[in-house]
């Protein structure tokens, strides 16, 4: 008589200190707590060298074990969140798969999420995903997943997030093994026995009924109902148009309230990046013309909400089984909405709905959840992925 296969597992560890690869070493050996890794993903705070701390988790690995990751604009876990230095995130046991692939998106962004996906060619598993770690500064996500979507067909989830530096958007850094790149799609490859779940919520609201993006080139919109995008975005949202203080009172306006694209299933949440007050334009990057958007509404309470909706919909998914670990990519901008104080009340929202589950991710700079449909690009918005 065969023994009972052992279960799989997921591990979670936060380290910060001045040394990174020291806290890259006690993070992945905590995560690890002796067992043996399929994969360990490292999530590096915008104050680490991600050099360092990448050469000294992969100093501290097996071989065989794949290691990926990327930089931040915070991390967090069950236990912590915000800027904790990094988080190490490990998954084994018996049953679990893992491969890897990186594309370049200096060879264009298609072909970068089509290089990325194929990952999974080496994958044979009754339960598959692929996880992409995307250079949160580069254009084209849409693309990105599209290819991505080429290859791997509709029955293969996809889920990541657009790694960051701070709040600063100036340049991201991904790991693959032994390796550092930037402008980059990381694959990661995941087949296990047991179900693989996603879930995506962000708790924004409606105001009013949906416009027309009239004029846009994909990364800029010029026109919403054919009126300068500026000036109907900020009137629709009750901020004065003009005047001295018009940038800062975006700043507080544009986080509060980002764009929601029409799409089956509800809305894909766009953030308002920037604002050109010449051409009164907004910055959103991936809004084709022709698009159907909302201006969108939320407060801490909403955005908490959200944060339940992403947990239940990635528990369920499971279909009964117990989640081993949920793995987070949270929007920046869901973090600066809620503040430091409300961190704790997130972390305590996922525990209500997955009691004891080991939870670790980061903090991006965009998201990517796609379960039905060809589209998976979101901002400001919260996405797990639940494992058995």
């Amino acid at each position: 008589m065969s023994s009972p296969v052992p279960p799989r597992w997921m591990g979670v560890a936060a380290a910060d200190g001045s040394d990174s690869a020291e806290a890259a070493r006690r993070a992945v050996t905590e995560a690890t707590a002796g067992r043996d890794a399929t994969l360990v993903m490292l999530f590096v705070g915008p104050d680490l060298d991600v050099g360092a701390a990448a050469g000294a988790a992969r100093a501290t690995l097996p071989e065989h074990t794949r290691l990926v990751g990327c930089t931040t604009a915070g991390e967090l876990t069950h236990e912590a969140a915000g800027s904790l230095g990094l988080v190490a995130v490990a998954l084994g046991g018996e049953g679990l798969t893992v491969t890897t692939s990186v594309g370049m998106i200096a060879d264009g962004a298609r072909a970068a999420g089509q290089v990325a996906a194929s990952a999974l060619d080496d994958v044979d598993a009754p339960h598959r995903a692929l996880l992409m770690l995307v250079d949160g500064t580069a254009g084209g996500r849409s693309e990105m997943v599209r290819g991505a979507y080429g290859a791997t067909g509709a029955s293969v989830p996809l889920v990541g997030g657009c790694a960051a530096d701070g709040f600063v958007m100036r340049t991201t850094y991904q790991i693959i093994d032994d390796k550092v790149v930037t402008g980059a799609v990381v694959g990661i490859a995941l087949g296990s026995p047991a179900p693989i779940s996603v879930g995506v919520g962000h708790g924004w609201t409606r105001l009013g009924e949906p416009v027309v993006v009239t004029e846009s080139d994909g990364q800029r919109i010029h026109k919403l109902n054919d009126q300068p995008a500026l000036d109907y975005y900020l009137t629709a949202v009750g901020v004065p148009t003009e005047g001295p203080e018009l940038f800062a009172r975006l700043q507080a306006t544009g986080l509060n309230h980002p764009l929601g694209l029409t799409r089956p299933g509800g809305e894909e949440i766009r953030a308002v990046l920037a604002i050109d007050p010449e051409e009164r334009s907004l910055v959103c990057g991936d809004v084709p013309q022709g698009t159907l958007v909302s201006m969108m509404a939320g407060d801490v309470g909403t955005i908490l909400d959200g944060t339940r909706s992403a947990a239940r919909a990635a528990v369920d998914g499971l279909g009964g089984a117990t989640p081993i670990g949920l793995l987070a990519f949270d929007c920046a901008a869901r973090r600066a909405v809620l503040g430091e104080a409300a961190l704790a009340d997130e972390r305590g929202a996922l525990a209500d709905v997955a009691p004891g589950v080991p939870v670790g991710g980061f903090y991006t700079a965009g998201e990517i959840a796609r379960t039905k449909g060809s589209r998976g690009v979101h901002n400001a918005t919260l996405v797990l992925l639940a494992l058995a």
